[in-house]
């Protein structure tokens, strides 16, 4: 299995060495907070380059495809060039939200078939706790060249909103979101309240130990075990979220569990759009 996760001190030994040295890249962005920038430019890992959400790992929203719909093969191609990604180059993605928003660049890279990515397990948080250094506003961001990468897409599974209204049938269909809003109290952003029917609650907050670091693999496979599903199943789990950033967490939390999952890109920001679609709420599934 494609390891998932490094860790604060193997990313530094690696920095360290000029021979296998990763592109860092930093994907700080939280919903509600368009601040992503400014806070990499204030504190950030030395040489890690910025990636913006919503214009380099998503294409424009709209209601027919939600609000963080997967970006073109070329519109991708030519973001990751721009980071200075090279084929074959290894890749570590990090943020400030325990992975929440780094797990997109992570699912994305790897859609696009660049394999050679890992998700900085604890972010900048577990950086900073294993004492190791950051720059900040008196150190200038690092340009890079430009870089070579060829990507397409379609190398992890996805799926669509008709797939996803039939997915229960014949999986586990997670979501991602907090519970209050599967359950239909609340909806501060999308235009209808409620969950996809037959989906089962899974927050992805409760992939994280207290220190925003993933749980151990074992506990995370008991975790999803306990919701229905079945390890080594093929195409048997699915997730999404709001607009299939975090559902990228599940599927992050998933693979180090070492369960294979889809991803349904449009999520409840496209399904909530579309008035012929049902939404469920309460508890249930």
């Amino acid at each position: 299995m494609v390891d998932v996760l490094i860790s604060a001190r193997e990313l530094h030994d690696r920095l360290a060495r000029e021979a296998d040295r990763p592109l860092v890249l930093d994907v700080r962005w939280m919903l509600g907070d368009p601040l992503g920038h400014q806070h990499y430019v204030e504190r950030r890992i030395p040489g890690s380059v910025y990636v913006d959400m919503n214009t380099d790992l998503a294409a424009p929203s709209s209601p027919l495809e939600g609000r963080h719909p997967l970006p073109t093969p070329e519109h991708f191609q030519t973001a990751a060039r721009g980071w200075g990604l090279r084929d074959g180059q290894n890749v570590v993605v990090l943020d400030d939200n325990g992975g929440m928003s780094a797990a997109r660049a992570w699912w994305l890279l790897r859609w696009a078939g660049h394999e050679n990515v890992r998700l900085l397990d604890g972010g900048l948080k577990g950086w900073v706790d294993a004492g190791y250094e950051l720059d900040g506003l008196d150190t200038p961001v690092p340009v890079r060249e430009p870089g070579d990468v060829q990507l397409g897409s379609g190398h992890m599974p996805t799926l669509d909103m008709d797939q996803a209204a039939e997915f229960s049938k014949r999986g586990v269909l997670l979501d991602a979101r907090a519970g209050e809003r599967y359950r239909g109290e609340q909806e501060p952003i999308d235009p209808r309240a409620g969950h996809i029917p037959g989906a089962f609650s899974a927050p992805t907050a409760e992939n994280l130990q207290e220190n925003g670091r993933f749980k151990d693999p074992h506990e995370l496979r008991c975790r999803f075990e306990a919701l229905g599903v079945v390890a080594g199943k093929p195409d048997a789990v699915a997730a999404y979220c709001g607009s299939g950033v975090t559902a990228a967490h599940e599927v992050v939390a998933l693979a180090v569990a070492g369960i294979h999952a889809a991803l349904y890109p449009g999520s409840w920001s496209q399904w909530s759009n579309d008035p012929e679609r049902p939404a469920a709420t309460g508890p249930e599934a």
